[in-house]
């Protein structure tokens, strides 16, 4: 993993760190997957790790979500497909579509970006949202 070099530059407001494990409102989905979270006016960022052996809720919600695998790799279920996903891979899942990700010996990180911001992720908490 890259370091976090935001150490060497002034705190701002609109300026962050992937790797800075400080940064972000944090969100323990499930047991095995946490985020970090970051709130826009229209776009919300989500840095999801996801622990070896893991499997997240499937879930829907009306927000259109996109997600990269930024590290290691993943089963991305969605449209009743399970599909392998490996760093570089990104997918889109438009609002309504049940969906969700597993892990297998491998950890995972995940860039979800969602528009319109998630109301349910705008606050540290836990669990997918309103429909848990």
């Amino acid at each position: 993993m890259p370091n976090d070099s935001s150490g060497d530059r002034p705190a701002l407001p609109w300026f962050f760190n992937l790797y800075n494990q400080a940064q972000g409102l944090k969100r323990e989905l499930t047991t095995g997957i946490n985020t970090r979270i970051f709130v826009g006016d229209n776009v919300m960022l989500s840095v999801v790790r996801i622990e070896p052996n893991s499997e997240g809720t499937l879930h829907s919600h009306p927000e259109e979500q996109w997600g990269v695998v930024l590290e290691g790799e993943c089963i991305r279920l969605q449209d009743g497909k399970e599909v392998p996903a490996n760093a570089g891979d990104f997918w889109l899942t438009r609002g309504g579509v049940e969906h969700s990700v597993r892990t297998g010996d491998q950890a995972c990180v995940v860039l979800d970006i969602f528009s319109p911001p998630r109301e349910e992720y705008k606050n540290t908490g836990a669990g997918y949202g309103a429909k848990d």
